[in-house]
């Protein structure tokens, strides 16, 4: 529940409109300039960068592989993120009116934790997926099945819809009174507990359980995932295939490491002692992550270089090779 102001948004009687203020990183006019066009660059080459990784996986037929398909997801999924947040935020850098509806801020929150909730979950089923083409390699068509990859998908997002709901469900019951600023680029739920004045325990006891169950089951399984992988690479008795056994596996690795680094300067910390500090850690996994993981995923990969090629160059790409 919003208790509002009828005339400023901070103190007074408590009723009229129902919105927050996103200030942002920075209220200077100067820094916003540089801010907008900073995010909106980045935003571009993420749109374009993940757009091309679908594309180019949708098209190429050699690229149709369990692999490549939760790759395509986590793309799809990094898509909404970004188009969730940033395009509002440049609409507040750009303009004197930084009001967003209770309503809207709520629609935020939701697609926010569910996204990151199912981007999490899909990295767990690609490091299932690289275990058993390393580990169980004469089981792998069996094993990861197309019917088996599409109701691990569907369980992912099952389970990432759920966890958005419950989330946004318990903020309806929180009372905000007081100031709605938020020095935020987006309405977070650390951000918005802190404006709460009403009971929040109910909030953070939830948080703890769901975000156990959802953040940290899935980080065990990776990291038991990956012991065994690297128990399986070390019994490979040439260093040739040691490296083409790690290659495949490096790049879900650098992309695992940047999203459990960046998630974690955010939130391994009690609410108590969340700032405005954490907006540039917030940044980073928001943003930056989002954008790195098309470069990441194509950079020393032959067959993704080929499909991008014979997707942009068509004819021209072959006749090069």
């Amino acid at each position: 529940m919003l208790q509002t102001d009828s005339g400023e948004m901070d103190g007074g009687n408590q009723s009229g409109v129902s919105k927050f203020l996103l200030l942002g990183i920075s209220e200077s006019p100067e820094d916003q300039r540089v801010l907008f066009w900073m995010f909106l660059s980045m935003y571009l080459v993420t749109v374009v960068g993940n757009v091309l990784i679908i594309l180019a996986i949708g098209s190429d037929s050699r690229l149709h592989t369990p692999m490549y398909f939760f790759l395509a997801n986590l793309s799809f999924t990094d898509l909404i993120f970004v188009t969730n947040t940033i395009p509002k935020m440049l609409v507040n850098l750009q303009s004197q009116n930084k009001a967003i509806s209770y309503t809207g801020c709520l629609t935020q929150l939701y697609f926010l934790v569910s996204l990151v909730a199912l981007d999490n979950l899909i990295l767990a089923t690609m490091a299932y997926d690289r275990y058993v083409a390393i580990c169980r390699p004469l089981h792998y068509t069996t094993a990861m099945s197309p019917g088996l990859c599409m109701l691990l998908l569907i369980l992912c997002w099952v389970l990432s819809v759920i966890y958005g709901l419950i989330h946004t469900i318990l903020m309806t019951r929180v009372t905000f009174c007081g100031s709605r600023k938020i020095y935020y680029i987006f309405c977070e739920m650390y951000v918005l507990l802190r404006l709460a004045c009403s009971n929040t325990q109910i909030n953070h006891m939830v948080l703890i359980i769901t975000g156990c169950f959802i953040f940290f089951t899935p980080l065990g399984f990776m990291i038991m995932s990956y012991v065994r992988i690297v128990r399986a690479i070390f019994r490979i008795p040439s260093a040739n295939g040691k490296y083409k056994a790690f290659s495949t596996c490096a790049s879900h690795l650098a992309v695992v490491s940047l999203f459990y680094g960046t998630l974690g300067m955010v939130y391994l910390q009690p609410l108590h002692t969340y700032s405005m500090k954490d907006s540039v850690a917030t940044v980073m996994y928001a943003v930056v992550t989002p954008m790195m993981n098309p470069f990441i995923y194509s950079l020393r990969n032959k067959d993704m270089h080929g499909a991008l090629g014979r997707l942009l160059l068509g004819k021209a790409f072959q006749r090069l090779m």
